[in-house]
C-alpha cells in the first residue's frame, strides 16, 4: 500500500492559526504587532523568493516584517553591524538573516551578531546548545518544524531508530538532537558515510538533508519506515526517490509541500514568543524574572 503524504501546508495551518490569534493579543496589549526583521545580503534570487514569501506570511499572519537589503559587494563587518543594530532595537523582537551570503561574508559572524533572544530561526551557537541541552532557546526552524509533522501524524519517536543523513549546523545536527531529546536512537550519516545503504535500510525515521537531489533511494526505505524529505534541489526535487520510497514508507513528505511550509510557519511561531516574553541566554537576557525556562520551539 502506497505511504500516507504528510500534508505539511495542512500542519503549518494550524500553527499559523494560532499564531495569528497570539499576535493579536501581542498588538492589543502592547500596542505594536511583533515584528521580524529580514536581511537580505546579495542578489541571490531563490533568497529573494523565500524572504518575499516569508514576508507575504508575516502580514497574513499579524506580524510586522522588516526588510533590509544589503549589496552582494558587503563585507562581513557591514552585515554585523547591521544586524548587531538589529539586535539592539526593542521594537525588533526577531531576526531572520537569508542565508547563503556572499561567499566574502562569514555566516558564522554575522549568525552569532543575533542576540539570541531574538534568534528566532534558531541559527545561533547559543540556540543549538539550548537544543541540545534542553535550556531556553530557540529551536532550528526546519528541525522544529519536523517535530511538529511527526506529531501531527501521531509518530512517536521514542524508541525508534532515526538516520539522518546530513549534518548541517542548522538542519541535520539539530533535528538529532531534537529526535534525541525524544527518546529516538539517533544516527548521523554524511558524505563519507560508509556503506550508507544498510543504515538507511535500518531505519524507522529517515531524515533526508544532504542537498543531493535523490541521493536516498526508494529501495533503500525499510517497510513502514517514516520518511521526512528536508532537500530542496532543482526541479523541485527533494533528495529521496519519492517515486520509489513512496511504495515502501508508511509516511512520506512530498517536495515541495512537505517540510518547507512548517519551516516557515515554525519562524512565524518563535517570533511571537519573542514577542510575548523573551528568551534569556548567555549573558543578554530578555526574559522577565520567573519566566519559565523550557526550551520553546
Amino acid at each position: 500500500m502506497p505511504a500516507i503524504v504528510i500534508d505539511g501546508a495542512r500542519v503549518a495551518e494550524t500553527i499559523l492559526a494560532e499564531t495569528h490569534a497570539q499576535a493579536a493579543e501581542v498588538e492589543r496589549s502592547s500596542g505594536r504587532k511583533p515584528c521580524l526583521a529580514t536581511v537580505l545580503v546579495g542578489d541571490d534570487p531563490a533568497s529573494h523568493t523565500y524572504v518575499r514569501m516569508k514576508t507575504n506570511r508575516c502580514r497574513s499572519t499579524g506580524l510586522e516584517s522588516r526588510s533590509h537589503r544589503v549589496p552582494a559587494t558587503a563585507s562581513t563587518s557591514d552585515v554585523v553591524d547591521l544586524v548587531t543594530s538589529l539586535s539592539a532595537d526593542d521594537n525588533v523582537d526577531g531576526i531572520l538573516v537569508q542565508h547563503p551570503m556572499p561567499a566574502q561574508v562569514d555566516e558564522r559572524a554575522v549568525f552569532e551578531a543575533i542576540t539570541p533572544g531574538k534568534d528566532v530561526d534558531g541559527v545561533t551557537m547559543a540556540s543549538f546548545a539550548a537544543m541540545s541541552l534542553g535550556g531556553p532557546g530557540f529551536h532550528s526552524c526546519t528541525p522544529a518544524g519536523i517535530m511538529h509533522l511527526l506529531d501531527a501524524y501521531d509518530v512517536d519517536p521514542t524508541g525508534l531508530h532515526a538516520v539522518v543523513i546530513g549534518r548541517s549546523p542548522i538542519l541535520g545536527k539539530p533535528v538529532g538532537m531534537l529526535l534525541l531529546a525524544r527518546n529516538s536512537t539517533v544516527t548521523y550519516c554524511h558524505s563519507r558515510t560508509v556503506d550508507l545503504p544498510r543504515i538507511v535500510a535500518d531505519a524507522d525515521i529517515v531524515v533526508a538533508a544532504v542537498g543531493q537531489p535523490e541521493l536516498i533511494k526508494g529501495a533503500w526505505i525499510k517497510p513502514a519506515a517514516v520518511v521526512i524529505d528536508a532537500g530542496y534541489n532543482a526541479g523541485n526535487t527533494g533528495d529521496v526517490e519519492y517515486a520509489a520510497a513512496v511504495d515502501r514508507a508508511r509516511l512520506i513528505t512530498p517536495v515541495p509541500g512537505g517540510v518547507g511550509p512548517t519551516t516557515i510557519a515554525v519562524l512565524l511561531q518563535q517570533t511571537v514568543r519573542a514577542a510575548q516574553t523573551g528568551i534569556t541566554i548567555g549573558s543578554r537576557p530578555r526574559l522577565s524574572p520567573g519566566a519559565p525556562s523550557q526550551a520553546v520551539g
